[in-house]
């Protein structure tokens, strides 16, 4: 795992130090987009529903404190089950990871037909995310979505 080689930002540590203090949950990473200025925090494994609050509250309160939009994803330490969930809302079938001869490692996810464009977003935007983070957690280096 490339975790302990994550080098944070000063912005990204003030805010991860804001959902901290408000939710009491656990964030490991925070990624801020720079074409749109969305930041996405993940959690610690268990702590999403602590984010989240009743109803979303918690995400409100955080986008108006922030005056941006925000996504939260939960740390799961097996990549499957990582980028899977990293695509949510997109329907998943499968995450199939392979290593090519020159070893660098290869994500391969199918999804469901209909949900292809949910899980690549707008202009890319959730799969260049997803990519983000699993040659950060995993060193995965390409991921197709298929």
């Amino acid at each position: 795992m490339k975790s302990d080689s994550i080098r944070l930002t000063a912005e990204e540590m003030g805010l991860i130090n804001i959902v901290e203090s408000l939710t009491g949950a656990k964030c490991r990473d925070c990624l801020i987009d720079s074409n749109s200025g969305r930041v996405t925090f993940i959690v610690e494994e268990g702590d999403l529903k602590l984010v989240l609050g009743k109803r979303g509250s918690n995400v409100r309160l955080i986008r108006r404190l922030l005056k941006r939009e925000v996504d939260f994803l939960e740390y799961f330490p097996t990549p499957e089950v990582f980028i899977a969930k990293s695509l949510t809302p997109a329907r998943v079938r499968e995450v199939r990871i392979t290593e090519k001869p020159n070893g660098e490692k290869l994500a391969v996810i199918t999804v469901e037909p209909r949900d292809k464009g949910l899980a690549i977003g707008k202009n890319g935007r959730v799969i260049e995310r997803t990519r983000k983070l699993a040659r950060r957690y995993f060193n995965i280096n390409h991921i197709i979505v298929v």
